[in-house]
């Protein structure tokens, strides 16, 4: 018979059901779209619940299969995109900072528990995260491109302008989680 710890290691059926419906969720959030240098979406409410409500574990898997599916085409990211050329485009850094996020939420969580406290610590770190390796991402195709861009014009572009609305998005996520992180055994 099977230890408890390697028993918990597995993924159940209510397991891969949580991840499959975080990922259409994800999807669904990318969808709801304005377009922009970066497009403003609800990704990262997406990412924000996909760990605040499912963990790190399971929350973190729900973004990597998201991101697998729009890298192998399936539309999707915002504008009902896919393909691994959305990944490699000048906004893909952002796309896959999302898994740096979640990550950075398990990460927080192991650390310092499940709380609602280290939940929103979680999220404002994993924000900054992708934020950071979005705009080195977006710094370096951008200058390949068309030469030479300024942090700060970068930051204007990518960073600035979804600030205001991110923390509204934690904000949401958090009371999200708090509500119904008990009906999501």
């Amino acid at each position: 018979m099977e230890t408890t710890a390697a028993a918990k290691k597995r993924f159940s059926t209510r397991d891969l059901v949580y991840v499959a419906v975080f990922t259409a969720l994800l999807a669904v959030c990318a969808w709801i779209s304005i377009p922009t240098t970066v497009p403003f979406t609800l990704q990262t409410l997406g990412v924000f619940l996909s760990v605040g409500l499912l963990g790190g574990r399971r929350g973190s898997l729900a973004v990597l299969v998201y991101l697998l599916l729009g890298a192998v085409g399936a539309p999707v990211f915002s504008g009902f995109n896919g393909g691994a050329g959305a990944l490699v485009g000048t906004t893909g850094g952002y796309i896959l900072g999302f898994l740096l996020c979640a990550l950075t939420m398990w990460a927080v969580e192991a650390a310092l528990g499940k709380s609602l406290w280290a939940l929103g610590l979680g999220m404002v770190l994993g924000l900054i995260v992708c934020y950071a390796f979005g705009t080195a991402w977006f710094m370096v195709l951008y200058t390949r491109a068309s030469g030479p861009v300024s942090l700060g014009t970068v930051l204007g572009w990518c960073v600035i302008p979804f600030i205001g609305p991110d923390l509204i998005k934690i904000a949401v996520a958090l009371a999200l989680s708090a509500r119904l992180r008990r009906h999501v055994a």
